[in-house]
């Protein structure tokens, strides 16, 4: 078995439940075949197998190090990028006007997805990149695409975003970097910014730092923050690399995970001048980054679902092989021991990892097929509702799995026991990377006032109309399947739980008394959510058994998604009742708690 990459499972979500081969004979993505998915894929697996796995232990016992006014990394990580950059995965996801091979955006996920499985902290980098180039190609000029989008897409430039400062954290409008007119259309940055992954480095010939910064004289607040190209090195009107532009390394943070990924404090105009370029119009530069980040959110909470993915594969294994006492109904302690696997709390414990990891996968892959979806539609109304049903999701996407699937971690470590609290087995490793998810392209509490302040509320509950609907069918579907027709009338109670208590919050006159569970109705909507996405696996997996398409050896795959929907709705979805209850009481136990009473005198 592979420590971290499930192809069949991929597959499955891909073809049977996504339908990736309708949205190939599209026009924009014809080029493409099954054949071309599987091929990229494989080549996915070969670079991450040759490269990436094998470096992850020992990136994470000897992370980066400030030295000489420099970072210091392993050799390994330059040579796995370059396999990645020859392999041309920079440019899966981009336009082939840009130089990129125009896959569908589910496909460039998953085939990044087995990167991150196999060393996260590596595949940091190139994801970095990556949405930093797609926002230079939604936003930027003529000129700036065409100096910096070729070698950015070539793998010879990364990027990173600049958001962050050490007195201003997730609070934006607070920051006070600043951008200073030149007179000749250039800029003059300046400021600190801090937990600045991937920014600085010698791995590349360049780095191309996207960085929030105010003009003077410009609004105060949100409304006065721009968006500016500020590169490592300057850059010649040719694209030739030129002298350092002064941006500084003030020291590098040590991380609980993710080890691998530098990550810095920054300082601008350090010493001389840091010169940078305006992207699109003043003012409008939190709006362009969050194009940006809505995008990296579903790629976060996917990387959460691939760390989680590791955990399971590699304790499943574990448990197959570790041989530790006997069936309850065995008395003989001369009797073979059996495998842990054997033993019902441990299949629970695998059963959770499943079911959560695997929802996850199957989510942010939803997500990625929403954006492909309406890259192919020309009808503006089709177009407009993909996108209040992605923004709607987003938030989800993004938080359910980096909570959930850090759960799973958990208990990987919990079935290897005493071991797996030692670095002589990765999943304590993969729990450590797991953890920085949640925080990540927003914490799990702004991502819940996000939904429940903004994405529920937008055009009338417009975004959450669409969901239900979509959730309708498929418990439409699921109800004429005997075997599933539980499932189908748990979520269609979890779903006329999740509408009135909606109601009933928003109806609340008192936002700040509104919001004040917002965290908690993110997971319980989130619940639902995976609630939604197993019974559609679960019509998948019941279709392809009762049209005798499953073959003999597929037969305990099928049987396993089953298996792993029966675990949700029987164990998780459950808890919606309670979390929905106590969302819509409007309780202000937490909101009206006085701070100095956590002091003790």
């Amino acid at each position: 078995m592979s420590e971290f990459v499930q192809r069949r499972d991929i597959d499955f979500l891909m073809f049977e439940m996504l339908d990736l081969g309708k949205l190939l004979e599209a026009p924009r993505f014809a080029a493409h075949d099954r054949a071309t998915v599987s091929a990229v894929l494989d080549s996915a697996e070969a670079v991450a197998r040759k490269y990436y796995h094998p470096i992850a232990a020992e990136l994470d016992v000897n992370e980066p190090e400030f030295a000489q006014g420099r970072v210091e990394i392993i050799p390994g990580v330059r040579e796995a990028l370059g396999a990645y950059a020859e392999a041309g995965f920079f440019a899966t996801a981009f336009d082939e006007d840009d130089g990129g091979l125009q896959l569908p955006a589910l496909v460039s996920l998953f085939a990044n997805g087995i990167f991150s499985c196999a060393n996260l902290s590596v595949s940091n980098y190139a994801f970095l990149t990556t949405a930093s180039a797609n926002m230079l190609r939604a936003f930027g000029s003529r000129e700036q695409r065409r100096v910096f989008l070729p070698p950015m897409l070539e793998g010879r430039w990364f990027g990173t975003m600049c958001l962050s400062e050490p007195q201003a954290g997730s609070s934006l409008s607070d920051i006070v970097a600043r951008a200073e007119p030149t007179g000749d259309g250039s800029y003059r940055v300046s400021g600190a910014k801090m937990w600045i992954s991937g920014g600085d480095h010698e791995l590349s010939e360049n780095i191309i730092h996207m960085v929030l910064a105010k003009i003077p004289g410009g609004a105060p607040g949100v409304k006065g923050i721009s968006l500016f190209i500020v590169p490592r090195y300057r850059v010649a009107d040719d694209g030739r690399v030129e002298e350092w532009n002064h941006v500084g390394l003030g020291g590098v943070n040590h991380k609980m995970g993710q080890r691998g990924t530098v990550n810095c404090l920054l300082n601008f105009s350090d010493g001389g001048d840091s010169i940078g370029t305006l992207v699109g119009e003043p003012g409008r530069g939190l709006a362009y980054m969050f194009h940006m980040m809505n995008e990296a959110r579903i790629a976060v909470g996917h990387s959460a679902a691939m760390c989680g993915l590791a955990g399971y594969l590699y304790s499943l294994g574990y448990a197959q092989e570790r041989l530790q006492g006997r069936r309850s109904t065995d008395k003989d302690p001369t009797s073979p021991q059996v495998p842990i696997v054997e033993h019902a709390d441990v299949k629970r414990m695998l059963l959770a990892q499943k079911a959560a990891v695997e929802g996850a996968m199957a989510l942010t892959g939803y997500c990625a097929y929403l954006v492909d979806t309406q890259k192919t539609l020309s009808d503006t109304t089709a177009r407009a509702e993909i996108e209040a049903l992605l923004g709607l999701l987003t938030p989800v996407a993004k938080s359910w799995p980096s909570e959930h699937c850090l759960e799973a971690n958990k208990l990987a470590i919990q079935i290897l026991g005493g071991y797996g609290y030692t670095r002589d087995y990765p999943v304590e490793r993969f729990y450590r990377d797991n953890r920085l998810n949640p925080i990540h392209e927003g914490s799990f509490g702004i991502q819940g006032i996000d939904l429940l302040g903004r994405k529920v509320r937008m055009d009338g509950g417009a975004g959450l109309d669409l969901l239900c609907g979509r959730i309708g069918e498929t418990i439409s579907q699921a109800s004429s399947w005997p075997a599933l027709t539980r499932e189908a009338e748990q979520l269609d109670e979890a779903v006329a739980l999740l509408r009135s208590t909606t109601h009933d919050v928003t109806s609340c006159s008192d936002s700040s008394l509104g919001l004040a569970n917002a965290t908690l109705y993110l997971d319980a909507f989130g619940h639902v959510v995976i609630g939604w996405i197993w019974l559609w696996q679960a019509v998948a997996a019941e279709r392809a058994i009762r049209e005798r398409r499953a073959a003999a050896a597929d037969g305990g795959f099928y049987r396993g998604k089953l298996a792993a929907c029966r675990y949700f709705f029987r164990y998780e979805l459950p808890k919606v009742h309670a979390t929905f209850s106590l969302v819509r009481s409007l309780d202000d136990t937490c909101s009206s708690f006085d701070p100095a009473d956590f002091i003790v005198q």
